[in-house]
């Protein structure tokens, strides 16, 4: 690439770190409750641990939601009825938005809502042998039952909503040739300077707004885990 070509290229921070570690961790642990959910069954103590982890991670983001860095809170992002509107009609042509668009921002509203839908069936649920949800008591068999069904049913629902999440992710990387997985990963993303970027300077949190999010959302999760019995 010639120094013209380089010069041409911007490099502003988007992702602070605590939404990237979120991000790659939550990957990881799904596939490991599918392992342990659906695959190897005699490992059901383990995804009912991993379960209470995304619990905790999904506690920790709606805290970073709110007093996190600028790209995570909702505040910032959450799109209201005009301007979801506005984007459906114009897209980026009125200049790029960092962070999440009025789209994305609708899918992790809905991908926090059917994590916190997985994990709190589960809390209730009963697989009918030796392995019971840390609350399964509080509710009745019948009650117990049906959040079990819905536990399950629901995974699937989730795996399917991440499938279209990859399917965006590609389409905007290989189509619109955003630096969504770099920026993901390092937390810094690549723009063309002819692209007029609507909000440039972005502010981060710093380290004791992310160490209250944490200490609140896994002394939660530490809580939860704690009332689980294994036989």
């Amino acid at each position: 690439m010639s120094g013209k070509d380089k010069s041409s290229i911007r490099r502003i921070r988007v992702w602070d770190l605590p939404i990237r570690v979120f991000h790659w961790v939550l990957v990881l642990l799904i596939g490991a409750l599918y392992l342990t959910g659906a695959v190897f069954d005699r490992y059901l103590d383990w995804h009912m641990y991993l379960g209470v982890s995304v619990g905790g991670l999904v506690i920790f983001r709606l805290l970073w939601g709110l007093w996190g860095s600028e790209t995570a809170r909702f505040g910032q992002f959450v799109p209201g009825p005009r301007r979801l509107w506005h984007y459906l009609r114009r897209g980026d042509r009125d200049g790029l938005r960092l962070g999440h668009n009025p789209l994305g921002a609708l899918s992790v509203i809905a991908l926090l809502v059917l994590l916190a839908a997985q994990v709190g069936t589960g809390l209730f649920a009963d697989d009918d042998s030796f392995t019971e949800g840390p609350f399964n008591s509080l509710v009745s068999g019948d009650t117990a039952d049906w959040l079990t069904a819905w536990h399950k049913q629901l995974f699937y629902v989730l795996l399917g909503f991440i499938a279209l999440h990859v399917l965006a992710v590609l389409f905007h990387v290989l189509i619109k040739r955003h630096d969504l997985l770099r920026a993901m990963i390092t937390g810094w993303m690549r723009i063309p300077a002819s692209v007029k970027v609507l909000n440039p300077n972005l502010r981060f949190a710093g380290p004791v707004a992310f160490l209250l999010a944490v200490v609140l959302a896994g002394g939660l999760a530490w809580w939860v885990a704690s009332q689980i019995v294994t036989l």
